[in-house]
């Protein structure tokens, strides 16, 4: 086991480490960020010499070398809007999307789960057509929209919830609908077709046999043997919902991270998007290894190697 994290701890830091070499030559490719900041009449030898102190004149393999050296003390440099600590800027933007990724998660696990369940054992039913039809519709429905119709009715009609920002948390209940609508859908479908195999397997019936009730053989034997496909999907919706999260966090002006980091691309704020990348993609791959861990307690024949 320890053999195996530090394993995985290893590949984490390679894969964050090329995640920020390609972001970095990528954002350089953007053009100057110099002039974005500077006034309409300053003179060309001004704006040289702020390049010169920022760095932007030396060759391309010198400032890799600048960033790959402060990156490995976590120092991605000073916001080139804000003024500040690029990282401790995005740490301070982290707490507002992860909220919002829990609370949309939660929805996600306590409607989507429950709704694939219920359609694979009443399959073929009236429920269970109900159910495919609302995923469906889920997965169809793009965010933006969804996000749009719920300030009109809720906001903007009924007057129920505030428009957007952060605060209470009546603040929180559409950005987490629009969130895990999509998700909810995805999940759902595959828990149903994950409890569909499992009742037809051998050892639901000697479960049944046994005379063991419906609910214990659906919760004990099939629903758990169904998880490891439905813990790693959600897995990987946790960690896109971490990255995936602009429109949600723009519609309704949600202080997150990557709001932040659209801002950031679009002023060419290097050092942000930066940390910004090394945030996200350190967060996801350390979700993976938990999802990774989490196999070998729902199901004792996976072993970590």
């Amino acid at each position: 086991m320890r053999a195996y994290l530090l394993s995985r701890l290893a590949q984490t830091a390679l894969v964050v480490f090329l995640s920020l070499s390609a972001v970095f030559a990528m954002v350089r490719l953007g053009g100057d960020p110099v002039l974005l900041f500077m006034p309409m009449d300053i003179q060309a030898k001004d704006v040289n010499e702020i390049r010169q102190r920022l760095g932007f004149n030396d060759p391309l393999p010198v400032q890799y070398a600048r960033f790959v050296g402060g990156a490995l003390r976590g120092d991605f440099g000073e916001s080139l809007r804000y003024r500040r600590d690029a990282l401790g800027l995005v740490l301070e933007r982290l707490p507002a999307t992860l909220l919002l990724a829990a609370s949309a998660v939660l929805l996600t696990l306590v409607v989507a789960v429950p709704l694939g369940v219920v359609t694979a054992v009443r399959r073929n039913t009236l429920v269970d057509h109900a159910g495919t039809l609302a995923t469906v519709i889920g997965q169809a429905v793009p965010g933006f929209w969804l996000g749009l119709m719920l300030i009109y009715v809720f906001s903007v009609q009924l007057r129920w919830l505030p428009t957007g920002g952060m605060g209470s948390l009546a603040h929180l209940v559409m950005p987490s609908v629009v969130l895990a609508a999509f998700f909810s859908a995805r999940i759902a479908r595959l828990t149903r077709s994950a409890m569909l195999e499992a009742l037809g397997e051998d050892y639901v019936l000697t479960a049944r046999a046994k005379g063991l009730t419906e609910p214990r053989v659906v919760a004990k034997h099939t629903l758990r043997n169904s998880a490891i496909p439905i813990v790693t999907l959600a897995g990987l919706e946790i960690g896109q919902l971490l990255g995936g999260a602009v429109i949600t966090e723009t519609i309704f002006a949600w202080p997150g991270l990557g709001r932040l980091t659209v801002q950031a691309l679009l002023n060419r704020d290097f050092p942000v998007v930066l940390a910004a990348v090394f945030v996200i993609s350190a967060t996801y791959t350390v979700i993976n290894l938990l999802v990774d861990v989490l196999y070998g307690w729902l199901d004792p024949r996976v072993r970590l190697r």
